[in-house]
């Protein structure tokens, strides 16, 4: 398999050396967030499956749209030919299996009076950490029997800030991601993949973005695109490159997609069980 991705530094230009692991604050539902929303039920079986999402993601339709590039100094993205992640998106889902545990766990959950029906995602195929939550996602909605429908964040172009103006890019789905912005150490932004488990009646009830909490991105990724001594500047940028790639060649990308379900799931019970 073939992994190519030039992510967002860490923290977005963060010093890694400084960086804590990530809290999630601001990761959840607001009081008021249904009556606000703009995932209505109409608005939510406008997204694709999953099948239809990996066949997307190899239509020329989807090609011709930007891709993830570099990033500008305040953390907005540069954009450059897309590349065909269709076969990276099937080969995931083959090899994604739901533990016993797991499907025991979204079985019991979708079971429940107000329990989860519905997965909202948010995603662009460029993105490794869509490229490992996404497929893990799929067999989730499958176990439980969930619906699950899938967005792209941006139209023809990426986005090139890091808050989005709906109105400046109408054709891609920037209200959606204006409502549920990344927040953490700070600061906010949009971030992929956005996940997003519903009632049956769109009731939120948890809201996941980006990696697992366990997944220490920011650091990792400093450490990899640091300068090693002796290293000139284009020798820093092809081994921080090369060491991304085979990370997610590796078993840990397989444990941080299981971390996110086990997060999700563990949330669900939460909201499910603890009165408030």
């Amino acid at each position: 398999m073939v992994f190519i991705e030039c992510e967002a530094p860490p923290d977005h230009f963060a010093d890694y050396k400084t960086l804590v692991p990530s809290t999630r604050e601001g990761i959840g539902p607001k009081e008021d967030s249904v009556a606000k929303s703009v995932v209505t039920p109409e608005r939510f079986a406008k997204g694709r499956t999953f099948d239809e999402y990996v066949k997307y993601a190899g239509s020329p339709e989807n090609l011709a749209r930007e891709g993830f590039g570099s990033y500008y100094a305040d953390g907005g993205s540069i954009g450059t030919a897309r590349r065909n992640n269709s076969a990276v998106l099937r080969e995931r889902y083959a090899r994604t299996r739901l533990s016993d545990q797991q499907a025991a766990a979204i079985k019991w959950l979708a079971a429940q009076p107000n329990g989860p029906a519905k997965i909202l995602v948010v995603s662009e195929d460029w993105s490794s950490d869509c490229r490992r939550d996404v497929p893990a996602l799929a067999r989730l909605a499958e176990a439980g029997g969930l619906e699950l429908r899938i967005f792209n964040r941006d139209g023809k172009k990426i986005l090139g800030t890091r808050r989005p103006d709906p109105a400046a890019h109408p054709d891609g789905n920037h209200d959606i991601v204006l409502e549920f912005l990344n927040a953490k150490n700070g600061g906010e932004w949009a971030s992929v993949p956005i996940v997003v488990i519903y009632t049956k009646d769109f009731q939120e009830l948890h809201r996941y973005i980006e990696y697992p909490a366990i997944y220490h991105k920011d650091y990792i990724r400093g450490h990899q695109q640091s300068a090693r001594p002796g290293e000139t500047e284009a020798q820093t940028k092809e081994r921080g490159q090369r060491e991304f790639v085979a990370m997610q060649g590796s078993p840990f990308f397989d444990v941080w997609a299981s971390a996110g379900i086990d997060e999700i799931l563990s949330a669900l019970f939460e909201k499910l069980t603890v009165k408030r």
